[in-house]
């Protein structure tokens, strides 16, 4: 339950979500999700840094450990899942 509590957390699944294509630098995280501030921004990357799904590299931009890369099969079904229902509504 302590990781569904994280995912839960506001901004959390997509700061993953973005970081799933490869490294990003804060600005650009923040920029790419929009409406998040810098200060909850922060927050989420520390807690996901503490979990150890993310990571900072060598030039400072943030990216998923190999922890955080096998959430991909199930950011994969979810976004499958979220197509066809949006087909629905």
């Amino acid at each position: 339950m302590a990781a569904l509590d994280l995912l839960g957390r506001r901004w959390t699944l997509r700061i993953v979500w973005e970081l799933r294509a490869g490294p990003l630098g804060a600005r650009n995280l923040r920029d790419r999700c929009d409406g998040m501030s810098s200060s909850v921004l922060y927050q989420r990357l520390d807690e996901l840094q503490a979990a150890r799904l993310v990571a900072k590299n060598d030039d400072g931009d943030y990216i998923l450990t190999e922890i955080g890369e096998q959430l991909g099969p199930a950011f994969t079904s979810l976004s499958t899942w979220a197509d066809a229902w949006a087909d629905t509504v």
